[in-house]
């Protein structure tokens, strides 16, 4: 599948996350040290948006009821054998492009 440009870098500051839509997806993007990734915005637990969750090193707490995520990897902190998709990711100048298939 081809990569859609989603953001601007500097639409997420390092050490944090943020939400965009990308196909019909909600996609959450973490800037860990100027290094970005993409990951599935929904919770395994009850839905919350991760997006909108606080960025500690690589993992984000969804604001709902504290799971945790790595965002490399997609995996639950707590339990590492479950996690949320993780999506390919490039940056290309100021631009960040997402394979969202």
């Amino acid at each position: 599948m081809a990569l859609m440009r989603v953001a601007r870098k500097d639409e997420i500051p390092a050490g944090t996350i943020r939400e965009f839509q990308v196909e019909g997806l909600t996609i959450a993007i973490a800037n860990v040290g100027d290094k970005f990734y993409a990951i599935h915005n929904t919770c395994l637990h009850r839905g919350g948006p991760l997006g909108q969750g606080v960025l500690q090193g690589v993992a984000v707490t969804c604001p709902w009821h504290g799971w945790q995520y790595d965002v490399t990897t997609g995996k639950l902190v707590m339990n590492p054998t479950i996690g949320v998709k993780t999506f390919h990711i490039e940056t290309r100048g100021d631009d960040l492009w997402i394979e969202a298939a």
